[in-house]
């Protein structure tokens, strides 16, 4: 007989269809709160934090009719 998954947060219980992959709504929030906090991270260059649009070169659109 195959085991059943076990959650992917804790890691104890066995995961249940309403909350899939994890066993319940606290290892599903405490996986959220991970992801806000900076915990988890996605490989690549960092991303730029400037919000400035940047300026254009003209005054306004440009219609060549």
């Amino acid at each position: 007989m195959i085991a059943p998954a076990l959650c992917v947060g804790c890691r104890q219980r066995p995961i249940e269809e309403a909350w899939r992959p994890f066993c319940s709504e606290r290892c599903k929030l405490q996986d959220l709160a991970r992801w806000l906090d900076g915990v988890y991270r996605v490989p690549g260059a960092p991303a730029s934090t400037d919000d400035r649009v940047p300026e254009s070169n003209h005054d306004g659109p440009t219609h060549d009719e």
